[in-house]
């Protein structure tokens, strides 16, 4: 919607060709509903959170970022709030209302938008996009003895913007099909796989855990036996394993390790902000004020409820053993483990539960400075269809906004 507004706010004849019923549907589930669009960082962090392709943003931010997406919504009656994190919401705290006021925009720049159409290929004239060949889905009658079939429609066009998403959450409409046609015009798609997914571990501790949620904690991941990533703040317990903003960063290294078959493990360090030595003072300090407690007692002071039998079970220490009667050496298994709570990892959720995409078209053969194909004379790409991918905060939206832009100022421009 972004690249067909900016497209036709240049003059453009632009026509959206959208699969679903309705546009935006994915857009209306994001952020948990309240759809967070961007985030304040700086230029430079921002970029740092996409990781080893966030360079081939920097051209396309440079000319629409933060402050221009803002505005935009702004100008849609679509006023916006900074939260923590610096991460952008919409002031009512509904994604529906984001939706609204691209929709709003899209009509009134007099774009063409036809919902319930498939695209099936892409038309070429040599080494130039010419138009594309469209599935259109029939409209339901009432008669239930009347046959609809299917119409195949073919439209010209000079330019055509691939802006179809990755293959998360299928059923809003994503589910790969810009791969597809991407791959016709030869252009090479880095392997896609699930990201910013939950993480599925071994044994019976997660479960016992569900619903669990611990603020303010480390979690690091471990590949082969070496730490390979670390991130600090919420994660979640769940019937399969883990979950939550730390969780769902971490996982893009995860995924990856564990599609080349290596050994991954995530280890929680429950009292970051304690080293080994203040953390053994706080430990012995408990135990002797509290002296003639259980231990099962001592244990509230430190740890949530349900995580108290796990930290017994773990560390081996009688529950009805008293404060004082712990031993040296069971103080530092306790230590250890509230340093280092691990877990193997197994797997990892599905697309239908993965935030994003990641791998997609190979940036390599983008323009970095229009979004044009190197390969194709008139073939764009926007989103998540690219080989882009960052954390979580507002970044991902950001970069699909982006790229809508630039693609859709570029096609209008070239049209004219």
């Amino acid at each position: 919607m972004m690249a067909a507004i900016q497209s036709a706010e240049l003059g453009a004849d632009t026509l959206i060709l959208e699969k679903m019923k309705q546009p935006g549907r994915k857009l209306r589930i994001t952020g948990k509903g309240r759809c967070n669009v961007t985030n304040v960082a700086s230029l430079s962090d921002f970029i740092e959170h996409f990781g080893a392709n966030g360079k081939f943003l920097r051209q396309v931010f440079s000319r629409f970022f933060t402050e221009d997406l803002m505005a935009f919504f702004e100008s849609t009656e679509v006023p916006m709030i900074v939260e923590r994190g610096g991460r952008v919401f919409p002031a009512s705290g509904d994604a529906r209302h984001v939706v609204d006021g691209l929709v709003r925009q899209v009509l009134n720049h007099g774009v063409d938008l036809q919902t319930g159409m498939t695209v099936n290929r892409l038309l070429f004239k040599g080494k130039q996009v010419v138009g594309v060949e469209v599935h259109q889905s029939p409209i339901p009658r009432l008669s239930t003895t009347t046959e609809h079939h299917s119409v195949i429609k073919r439209y010209d066009a000079d330019s055509v913007i691939i802006a179809t998403g990755g293959a998360s959450y299928p059923a809003t409409g994503s589910t790969g099909d810009g791969y597809r046609l991407a791959e016709s015009a030869g252009h090479k798609i880095v392997p896609v796989r699930p990201a910013l997914v939950p993480l599925e571990t071994a044994g019976d501790v997660a479960p016992r855990l569900q619903g669990l949620s611990l603020r303010n904690v480390t979690a690091g991941v471990w590949v082969n036996g070496k730490k390979q990533a670390e991130a600090m703040g919420e994660l979640l317990f769940t019937h399969f394993g883990l979950s939550g903003p730390i969780i769902l960063s971490l996982s893009r290294y995860v995924v990856d390790a564990l599609r080349m078959n290596r050994k991954v493990a995530l280890s929680i360090d429950l009292k970051p902000a304690l080293d080994y030595p203040k953390l053994d003072g706080r430990l012995l300090r408990d135990l002797n004020e509290h002296g003639k407690q259980y231990f099962r007692t001592v244990l509230k002071g430190l740890l949530p409820r349900k995580l108290i039998s796990v930290c017994i079970d773990s560390t081996g220490i009688s529950p009805d053993k008293r404060g004082h009667q712990v031993t040296v050496g069971e103080r530092k298994r306790l230590r250890t483990w509230l340093k280092d709570v691990r877990f193997d990892i197994t797997g990892y959720r599905p697309f239908e539960e993965a935030i994003i995409t990641a791998g997609g078209v190979d940036t390599r053969e983008i323009d970095p400075r229009t979004l044009a194909s190197r390969l194709v004379k008139g073939l764009y790409f926007a989103g998540e269809v690219l080989d882009i991918q960052a954390d979580t905060g507002g970044y991902n939206l950001q970069a699909a906004f982006s790229t809508g832009w630039v693609a859709g100022r570029q096609c209008g421009s070239v049209s004219n």
